[in-house]
């Protein structure tokens, strides 16, 4: 295993440069084609290392497997996913990946824009990283490390896995996604075609994470409707909309209720977007709680500030729709404890202490779960994700891949 970690940093910082950012507005699938051109890539890579099933579909899903080589039966097919895409929240095109090898906890200037400094006191995590090799992006894009780091990962353990007959194992199904950052990313996904019993993501944070708990998710949108007149001849004819929209949005708490004022298992409602007429003007909202119930009260708490709000500009109206996005994977995963209790083994196994956390936010495990895989998050090392200061150790990378290596034998041991 001594070559791990300079091969996960050469294929993480060859997977970094190519520009795979998805788009929330676009009506295809992948919501971008240059996503596709990762993942065939990848396709050529699975074959090159022997795994001759690899293929990827219309929709750009990457499939392959390093098939057992136990002589046991009824051994759990393991499915190991990340996903392609990188976030629409920052540049992804023309990233130039930096290796600062033996980082000493010294400030990280980028040298394409030396506002851009990546400090400890901001980033404490790289605090602990101590004596890693750190990578991060020149300043001017994010690195694509969510999740970039899981594609390598699994791509070198794969590899490893396919030279070692002595580390027994039963079928290990990869599995490549697309659009996960626009929320799509298992959309058109054909379990069939997967054909696993467990699963596990590599997309989450810190070395020795293991997220269980994800947020429960819907999207709700909030209508206004106003009535028009010509402005010159408006007296006690006109009703805003937009008027009636910004009032109720300054009705939504400031200091609660909202991403900027919770954390923990704390939910929040989030307006994300605006849009407006004279006689029409919308909110869409994010709506997430880890419990599943709360959703449904905190779609009433915003529905009586839009009834407060039509209440200020009498003859307007409202109307509400409310749309289920995914749901909080611990229902699944309590169903199927062994799945969790095998990650945190092989974590130990690996000499990493094991760090049950959660995810304020979803990932593609949280939709499979739902889909018959149950599927919890391993770290992958990627910090500061979505922006300029994403950084990821090449230690933790390995880590997590002797995490995959000891993962795969408990499924045999105890088959």
């Amino acid at each position: 295993m001594k070559d791990l970690a300079q091969n996960v940093a050469e294929r993480f910082m060859r997977y970094a440069r190519i520009d795979t950012q998805s788009e929330p507005t676009s009506t295809t699938f992948p919501s971008t084609e240059k996503q596709k051109d990762l993942s065939r890539l990848l396709v050529e890579e699975l074959k090159a290392i022997g795994i001759e099933d690899a293929y990827m579909d219309e929709f750009g899903y990457v499939f392959g497997t390093v098939p057992s080589n136990s002589s046991k039966t009824g051994i759990q097919t393991v499915c190991f996913c990340s996903h392609v895409d990188t976030a629409p929240d920052c540049s992804g095109k023309d990233v130039k990946p930096i290796i600062h090898k033996n980082y000493q906890g010294e400030d990280i200037t980028l040298p394409d824009d030396a506002s851009q400094v990546i400090t400890t006191a901001d980033h404490p995590y790289l605090a602990k990283r101590i004596g890693d090799d750190i990578i991060t992006a020149s300043g001017k894009t994010l690195l694509g490390a969510d999740d970039k780091a899981g594609v390598a990962i699994i791509m070198e353990f794969a590899r490893y896995m396919m030279q070692q007959s002595s580390v027994k194992h039963g079928d290990i199904r990869i599995l490549f996604t697309p659009d996960e950052e626009v929320g799509r990313g298992v959309d058109k996904l054909d379990m069939n075609k997967l054909n696993a019993d467990v699963g596990y993501t590599l997309d989450g944070g810190p070395r020795g994470s293991l997220e269980g708990d994800t947020f429960s998710a819907n999207s709700m949108t909030v209508v206004f409707k106003g009535i028009s007149a010509h402005p010159g001849y408006a007296k006690d004819k006109m009703i805003n909309a937009m008027k009636v929209m910004s009032h109720f949005i300054t009705l939504l708490p400031q200091d609660s209720f909202c991403p900027e004022s919770t954390s923990g298992r704390e939910g929040f409602v989030h307006p994300f977007s605006l849009s407006g007429e004279l006689e029409e003007a919308k909110v869409q909202f994010l709506i997430r709680d880890f419990d599943t119930l709360k959703l449904n009260n905190h779609q009433d708490r915003v529905i009586a500030y839009a009834e407060e709000a039509i209440a200020a500009f009498p003859g307007s109206r409202f109307e509400s729709t409310v749309e289920e996005q995914y749901r909080n994977m611990r229902e699944m995963l309590d169903q199927h404890p062994h799945i969790e209790a095998n990650a945190v083994e092989a974590m130990k196994r690996a000499g990493i202490d094991p760090k049950p956390d959660l995810v304020r936010g979803g990932t593609d495990g949280s939709r499979l779960s739902y889909m018959g895989l149950p599927c919890p998050n391993i770290f992958t090392g990627e910090m500061a994700i979505h922006s300029k200061h994403e950084y990821v150790s090449v230690q933790d990378m390995e880590a997590a891949i002797k995490t995959l290596v000891e993962l795969v034998q408990i499924y045999e041991e105890t088959a």
